[in-house]
């Protein structure tokens, strides 16, 4: 019986040694893995981050152009991105990201080893969950880890081990270079929220009409939600969605003591309240005036290798935001006026005429061809008039101009060839104000409204402009 034991006892020992040896060789083979992936051992991993784009991150910011007593005219951008600091945003927003996103994020140095080794369980179970900490995302989408491909790549289950272990490296070296607060600032100016809104600062505006310090819990928890699909959790294109999502964002700051029962029941029966003005081009002061300057900055960037779109300068020019708001007001109310006028003069006539006054029969055709909707149907065609034909007088939705509303235009059911003959009885006119003591351009109106007419009246036409 003694013998017996001893016997059991020595299997039991060499079971442990064995155990042990077992971890101790999986311990050094997974350090040497990690310790390959981090130098790109051969190139079979991609390459990392090193220290300096670490320290230096860079992401593509807007161009913002300023008008002389400091208004912002508008933008120039690919990513419409304006960073902010974390003084700047609510800390509603701080809230809603870390219960959802990253509930241990004050604990843990870029890895949650406690999410990630769950991730199994969750997977067996059906339910969803994401094991990255807000670290590992700024990896992903600031220092685009898995844009960086090695040889090993080709391979799809070790891909996805490669990239999550680059994501885990990058990681953990950005909580050794940056405060816990500069991370919720890298990841909150980077993300893209949708509608061509990238960063929180734009994500408030676009959404909210606001500010990032004044956006309210339930503003907070929408965009937050969002960010998990911004396609599919769209406020405006799918409600009832981003109605879902943000419950479930609530109902996260709940459960981890950032609202009461009844702060929670309360919000989660509020609409939405979205007051959407997604930013773009044709938007703000003066817009082509901002065309102009554009095309004369052009050349100057490229020699100074500079991008207009994505290196966030900040330009200051000689235009007066006041007068140029009085001048924008100044055309439209004289050309409203101006158009009935005309237009009650050629009801019924068409005023395209020549010098003897005789109406130009082809003007229209004319028109149609110099058009880029014409152009392109010509190579879709490639030439086929009569397929042509066939496109520019079928009558689709689209938006034309008019002088009935406010937003100076109108959904209509309309052939292409007749919104050109509808626009082309639109009168149009340039305005330009200059100080004569010193030369600055002060008010420049290029016509009646950017969008539909993009002719500047003041740098593109040979007659002089009013002023």
């Amino acid at each position: 019986m003694q013998k017996f034991i001893q016997l059991e006892n020595s299997s039991y020992r060499k079971i442990i040694k064995r155990i042990w040896i077992g971890f101790l060789i999986f311990l050094g083979v997974f350090w040497l893995y990690v310790g390959a992936v981090n130098i790109n051992l051969f190139n079979l991993f991609g390459g990392m981050p090193d220290l300096k784009t670490l320290e230096n991150p860079r992401s593509d910011l807007a161009t913002e152009v300023y008008s002389s007593d400091g208004k912002m005219l508008g933008k120039f951008f690919s990513a419409n991105r304006t960073p902010v600091d974390y003084d700047q945003v609510s800390p509603n927003v701080i809230k809603a990201l870390i219960a959802t996103e990253d509930v241990r994020f004050e604990e843990h140095s870029g890895v949650d080893l406690k999410a990630t080794l769950s991730i199994p369980w969750y997977i067996i179970t059906g339910k969803s969950k994401g094991g990255s900490t807000l670290s590992q995302q700024v990896a992903k989408n600031l220092f685009q880890t898995r844009d960086r491909r090695g040889m090993l790549y080709k391979i799809p289950g070790v891909k996805i081990a490669i990239i999550k272990t680059k994501e885990w490296i990058t990681a953990i070296r950005i909580e050794r270079n940056y405060t816990k607060r500069e991370i919720l600032m890298m990841y909150l100016n980077t993300v893209d929220f949708g509608s061509n809104s990238y960063g929180i600062h734009t994500a408030s505006k676009t959404f909210f009409s606001t500010t990032p310090d004044k956006l309210t819990v339930a503003e907070a928890a929408l965009l937050v939600g969002v960010l998990q699909n911004p396609s599919i959790h769209h406020p405006v294109r799918h409600p009832v969605d981003a109605t879902r999502r943000r419950n479930t964002v609530l109902a996260q700051m709940l459960k981890y003591n950032y609202l009461s029962e009844a702060e929670f029941q309360a919000l989660k029966a509020k609409p939405l309240g979205i007051r959407f003005n997604p930013e773009t081009y044709v938007q703000g002061l003066a817009p082509h005036f901002r065309t102009y300057l554009k095309r004369e900055l052009e050349p100057w960037a490229e020699e100074h290798n500079v991008n207009l779109y994505t290196d966030g300068l900040k330009i200051y020019t000689t235009i007066d935001s006041r007068m140029q708001d009085y001048a924008e007001q100044a055309v439209r109310s004289h050309m409203k006026s101006l158009q009935k006028t005309f237009d009650a003069q050629w009801r019924g006539k068409n005023p395209w005429i020549d010098d003897n006054g005789r109406e130009v029969k082809d003007y229209i055709e004319k028109s149609a061809r110099n058009s880029d909707r014409y152009r392109e149907l010509q190579e879709r065609f490639n030439g086929n008039e009569d397929s042509i034909k066939l496109v520019m007088n079928t009558p689709i939705k689209m938006k034309v101009f008019t002088w009935e509303n406010a937003s100076l235009e109108k959904d209509t059911l309309i052939s292409p060839i007749d919104s050109i003959r509808y626009h082309k009885r639109f009168l149009h006119c340039g305005f330009m104000s200059m100080d004569p003591n010193t030369g600055d351009v002060k008010a420049w109106v290029g016509g009646t409204n950017f969008k539909h007419f993009q002719f500047d009246h003041v740098k593109q036409d040979r007659r002089q402009p009013g002023s």
